[in-house]
């Protein structure tokens, strides 16, 4: 699903229309609450969401809290839903053996770092995990009231905020930003602009990072590139690539998620030569690729990096010290 542009511009006409199903949504998801008794876990659970429909930067950031924990001595391991997979779990990933048709995108992401586990069940894939680790950092589950965690991120792209602050399907919502924040321990706001102003209203510790490509040395940056990808936001993934010296000839958006055809690939092959380009995209969306592909694309690979690596890291390690 590409997210309608009407979702991150003034209350429109089309947004007004939708409102009452957002209603809806927001109906289901307080009676979720209320019936479905939590999972309490045997070790720390570390949560790392958003309240938005789409990218907002919760895998990089679910990746160095990750290794906040690794660089302290624990062994922290992931559980995700494997969106966009055919597996339901409890499933371990195994990188050898499984693609992103198996368990989706962002679980191999998290897989190179850590254990990782995928599970339409959460808590059922959390009762599986623990059992591997000082730590289980859930990459998404924000909305999920099966599991119970003992740290929760909100991470907010400062860049675009909240949208229209309309539920799904009127706007990018999962859940207001007031029913969201007591259950939020720390923000992670990502970027340097605040353009809804939204900073003030947090009553949490509040974390700034910034996105920064994290490019090897033997990377072309004189080669041209057309670059594609089917993320949340893919004009920041071209912003990123721009505002580090990647000179772009053509770009070509996709849904969140998309798995590229051979003839779709092509296609865009033969656009790049045409220009004199390589085709670039993000790590997850290469990924995605078909595996005789992979060869021939270029991945952009990214670091979330903290304005104050020492906050963040204080936060984490007195959490988890105090219960374990």
């Amino acid at each position: 699903m590409r997210a309608p542009s009407f979702w991150y511009k003034p209350l429109g006409l089309e947004a007004i229309f939708l409102w009452p199903l957002g209603l809806i949504y927001r109906a289901v998801s307080n009676i979720k609450q209320l019936v479905i008794r939590p999972y309490n876990a045997l070790v720390p659970i570390i949560c790392v969401g958003n309240i938005v429909a789409g990218g907002a930067g919760k895998t990089p950031a679910a990746l160095v809290i990750a290794q906040i924990l690794q660089q302290h001595g624990q062994n922290p391991v992931f559980v995700t839903r494997g969106y966009g997979g055919k597996e339901r779990g409890p499933l371990r990933v195994d990188l050898s053996l499984h693609s992103a048709l198996d368990v989706g995108d962002e679980a191999l992401l998290l897989a190179r770092i850590a254990p990782t586990w995928i599970g339409r069940n959460r808590a059922a894939a959390v009762s599986v995990a623990q059992a591997h680790g000082s730590h289980v950092i859930m990459d998404d589950g924000l909305q999920n009231p099966s599991i119970k965690p003992k740290l929760s991120f909100l991470v907010i792209d400062g860049s675009v905020g909240i949208g229209n602050g309309c539920l799904i399907p009127a706007g990018p919502l999962r859940e207001t930003l007031e029913k969201a924040m007591p259950r939020i321990t720390g923000v992670i706001f990502i970027g340097s602009e605040d353009r809804q102003k939204l900073i003030p209203r947090f009553r949490c510790p509040l974390f700034r990072a910034e996105i920064e490509p994290d490019l090897p040395p033997d990377f072309p940056r004189q080669q041209k590139f057309f670059a594609f990808c089917g993320i949340g936001r893919p004009e920041k993934f071209y912003e990123t690539c721009r505002r580090s010296g990647i000179e772009l000839v053509g770009t070509k958006d996709f849904s969140d998620h998309h798995f590229f055809s051979t003839s779709e690939l092509q296609k865009l092959q033969t656009l790049a030569t045409t220009e004199g380009a390589k085709l670039l995209t993000t790590e997850k969306d290469w990924a995605r690729l078909p595996g005789d592909f992979q060869s021939q694309i270029l991945s952009f690979p990214i670091n979330l990096i903290f304005n104050d690596p020492v906050a963040i890291t204080q936060l984490v390690q007195n959490t988890t010290i105090i219960r374990q």
